[in-house]
């Protein structure tokens, strides 16, 4: 049977890199992605358990699915259907729930392919064939899993102990992936900063990130989330070499010791602010954008003012603001003083006015200079010429008018003023 699947993510990076290798392995073996939801037979939806919003959209995406087409099998996999399989295997149209420990054996196992045919496939030619790109940038899963205990979050639960992947199969996955076309990679993981405690080779995340400017010849290379406490010493020294792109994710999540303390992370603010000062004296240009959790168990509206005040000074190029809700299972569930739902809306729009000023002021900032955009998406054609988007390497998303398709090109763009719907607006050098 011919298979036309619609993938459907929702999330994280990793997320995204899980889907994007699924739909690298259905391509190659000869079925195909559509962009029709009624045109598929097959939807492969991986889902997010990381709030009670991002389980409500899990559950909102098989409906939406199941109503586009009817008769079609849909496959679900991720965190949310693993925390809740029984209310997931029940909904209309679901055949099927894929455990996380499970999911990159998804495509083989629901093709009747055996371990021994998987496997006797060279990685590349299962993956892709050169000159198939589907984006500009390729999301590639280096490391799953956590063995942090964070009190508040499901990811160990959910994902597992911390995993990662040889060296030598991500630099084959990743050298393919250069060859189809790509432009950027980002590497991505539940917790990348681990990336090699569990294997028997002597690689950290500094090995595993100089291996990829040694060994392959990607023109943007970039992380995507970083917990700041597996930072090792030295490490940004490794931008000064300019095919990393000048922005990290560095998860904080609250700005107050005593809220730090309650969550059980592994950092406190003086060494967060540290490691700011660190990135941003090799790298002036630097976005460092972050997560931040409102109306933990226990903050008091002292401990919001100290978080808001300290989110303030970090000066974030942008922010993930997540109001706490209770994800069963974790220790934070039970914990006594939870915050009211009003006074999370309260705190949650504080640090929203932040982000805003965060990310104009960042952009902004650099307003007037030259930087390299790789263009990712067409906007529109008009009788002027092509509308195009795509982002810096600081994570600034730029637009311009150009008299040609700039698709997957990296090219230099002046930054000359910031638009209302936030972009910025930019004319090719």
């Amino acid at each position: 049977m011919d298979l036309r699947v619609y993938l459907d993510t929702l999330g994280c990076r990793l997320n995204e890199s899980e889907i994007e290798m699924m739909g690298r392995a259905f391509t190659r073996l000869g079925h195909e992605i559509v962009r029709d939801p009624e045109q598929a037979n097959l939807f492969v939806i991986n889902t997010c358990a990381v709030t009670n919003e991002a389980g409500k959209k899990s559950r909102q995406m098989i409906r939406w699915a199941h109503k586009k087409s009817p008769d079609a099998q849909i496959i679900v996999t991720g965190c949310y259907s693993e925390i809740e399989r029984p209310k997931v295997e029940a909904m209309p149209g679901v055949v099927r729930v894929v455990g996380n420990a499970h999911k990159d054996r998804l495509v083989p196992d629901l093709l009747g392919i055996s371990d021994e045919e998987w496997m006797d496939q060279e990685p590349l030619a299962r993956e892709l064939n050169p000159g198939e790109l589907r984006r500009t940038r390729a999301f590639v899963k280096a490391q799953d899993g956590c063995d942090n205990r964070c009190t508040f979050c499901v990811t160990t639960i959910a994902r597992g102990q911390g995993r990662s992947r040889p060296l030598g199969e991500l630099l084959e996955e990743v050298n393919a992936l250069y060859q189809a076309g790509y432009q950027e990679v980002v590497l991505s993981g539940v917790h990348l900063g681990s990336y090699g405690k569990d294997l028997q080779e002597d690689i950290d995340v500094r090995g595993l990130v100089q291996a990829f400017l040694d060994q392959t010849d990607f023109p943007r290379i970039r992380l995507s989330s970083l917990e700041p406490w597996d930072i090792p010493e030295g490490f940004f020294d490794l931008w000064h070499n300019p095919r990393l792109c000048q922005h990290l994710h560095m998860p904080l999540q609250a700005g107050c010791d005593r809220t730090l303390k309650r969550m059980a992370r592994r950092t406190r603010v003086e060494a967060f602010r540290d490691l700011v000062n660190q990135a941003r004296a090799v790298m002036p240009s630097v976005g460092i954008s972050s997560d931040i959790i409102v109306g933990f168990p226990g903050e008091t509206d002292e401990d919001f003012q100290e978080s808001l005040a300290f989110t303030e000074e970090m000066d974030f190029c942008h922010l993930h603001i997540f109001r706490y809700s209770p994800r069963p299972g974790t220790a934070a569930a039970t914990m006594p003083n939870q915050v009211d739902g009003n006074k999370k809306s309260e705190r949650s729009a504080a640090m929203h006015v932040l982000a805003t000023q965060g990310r104009i002021s960042f952009d902004e900032k650099h307003l007037g200079e030259t930087l390299d955009v790789l263009w990712e998406q067409q906007l529109e054609e008009t009788p002027e010429g092509i509308w195009w988007q795509g982002l810096t390497s600081n994570y600034i998303k730029v637009k311009t008018l150009a008299p040609r398709p700039l698709h997957n090109l990296i090219t230099p763009v002046r930054l000359e003023s910031r638009q209302e719907d936030g972009t910025v607006l930019g004319t090719l050098i």
